[in-house]
Parts: C-alpha cells; sequence; structure tokens
C-alpha cells in the first residue's frame, strides 16, 4: 500500500522545487546507482552498431583481490539539466554521498549559481541518503558550516524513488549509454560516463574518488545536539533544513 502522505509530499517537493528555481537558487535529485564491477566482465544489453566483432569477458564475475568495485553516485541538477557522478571505490556511507554534493558544489555548482545562499536537494527516503542517518544529516551540516549555504532537503516517499528525477534523466541513460560495454577500467568508465549525452542537452561530468570510507561511523549525541537544523512543519521526517552555524 503508498504511504498514505505519498502524495501530500509529491506537492510539497514540486511547490518548493519550482520556488527554488523561481529564485535562481540549485535543485539537486541526487541517488547512487548499483555497484559496477571494473574489469574483464560482462555488462548486460546490447550494443547497437554495425560491427560484428564481439567482446571478450571472463565466463563467470568472480571477484578477485584487484577487483575493483565502482560506485556511482548521480547528481542531477533540475534546472540546468547537467549531471555530475562521483565514483566511488570504497563504500557507499553518508560521509561519501555528501562527500559527492561538496565534490559538485566545488566543481560545477559553485561556478553555475555565483552568490547563491540556498540548495535543495531531493533524495530518497533510504539508503545512505535517508531520512534516518544521522551521518547524512552531520555531514550536511559541515557542508553547510565549510559553503556557507543553507541547504534544504526533501526526501521521497517510501516505495516512490521511481519519481525521483536522477532515476530516469541522469541514471537511466548512463546506463543506456554504457550497455553491453565492458567496463575494463577507470578511463573506460569515465569516459562513458562523460560522453553521456541527450537530445535534450544533458550533459555528464565525472570524477574518481579512491578515498577509503569506513562502515558503521557513529555521530554521538553531542554531535546531534550542535546541529543548526530545523524540520519543516509540514512531515517533519522528510522535510528539513541546515542553516551554517558560523
Amino acid at each position: 500500500m503508498p504511504h498514505p502522505d505519498r502524495d501530500r509530499q509529491f506537492k510539497l517537493i514540486r511547490k518548493a522545487r519550482t520556488r527554488f528555481l523561481n529564485a535562481g537558487c540549485p535543485v539537486l535529485s541526487v541517488d547512487a546507482k548499483n555497484p559496477e564491477l571494473i574489469g574483464d566482465y560482462k555488462n548486460s544489453g546490447r550494443k547497437w552498431e554495425s560491427s560484428d566483432k564481439s567482446e571478450l569477458v571472463n565466463t563467470h564475475d568472480f571477484k578477485t583481490k584487484t577487483t575493483v568495485k565502482a560506485i556511482p553516485y548521480g547528481i542531477y541538477d533540475i534546472g540546468r539539466n547537467e549531471g555530475h557522478v562521483e565514483v566511488g571505490t570504497s563504500r557507499n556511507t553518508g560521509r561519501f554521498v555528501v562527500d559527492a554534493i561538496r565534490s559538485w558544489w566545488y566543481r560545477k555548482g559553485k561556478r553555475r549559481y555565483p552568490g547563491t545562499r540556498r540548495l535543495a536537494i531531493e533524495c530518497d527516503g533510504g539508503g545512505s541518503n535517508g531520512h534516518r542517518p544521522w551521518l547524512w544529516k552531520r555531514q550536511l551540516q559541515r557542508l553547510s558550516d565549510d559553503t556557507g549555504l543553507i541547504i534544504t532537503v526533501h526526501h521521497y516517499p517510501p516505495g516512490a524513488s521511481k519519481w525521483n528525477p536522477v532515476e530516469h534523466r541522469l541514471l537511466g541513460v548512463i546506463a543506456r549509454n554504457w550497455e553491453a560495454i565492458p567496463l575494463r577500467n577507470k578511463e573506460t568508465m569515465l569516459a562513458l560516463l562523460r560522453g553521456t549525452e541527450t537530445a535534450t542537452g544533458l550533459r555528464v561530468t565525472a570524477h574518481w574518488n579512491d578515498r577509503i570510507y569506513k562502515t558503521g561511523e557513529k555521530v554521538s549525541e553531542e554531535e546531534k545536539k550542535a546541529l543548526n537544523f530545523k524540520r519543516h512543519d509540514a512531515m517533519p521526517l522528510w522535510n528539513y533544513t541546515f542553516y551554517p552555524r558560523k
């Protein structure tokens, strides 16, 4: 059964998105794509080209000690129809996903939106950027402190992730772009990501992130109390805003 507040949250997200875009502020839709094995591994799908040359890959997808598991985290700029993908090689944690948003800000956002004081983020209700993890919240607070941005977050209701724009406007397009092409190395993956485009003008940048992210990182009660964020009156678990502490 759909969540009883699903439609109400959809309306809140649409209203907030329109308000931010009309004010010239960035609105990001974010989510992680399924991990990809880097190497001579099969990549499902059909490659649309006339060549009869087959791609030779391993018979089985058995990982070895040297196998790299890439985690693409997609960031879709709704107002500009631009994508950025941060490719991690460690763990999909709250620290990693906020680092990905930080990477977008310093590589693109700061130039695209000079002088802006606000940032809106649309994301799923679960996972590392879900509405429950405190690590996600603590790292967003630090991002707000470091950049001076007021960061507003809106989560999609349970079971409604397919309505998150990043899914069909960025991640789905990427999946079609590299169908049946083995991601043999870092360079191949980054080239395919950066080469993703659509007839509507989508352009994508990509960055390789080989930092080590540990799982199980805890947020103390003192850190929780020190967060400068306000839950919204309407469905406060899914809607909240961070303010810089400086």
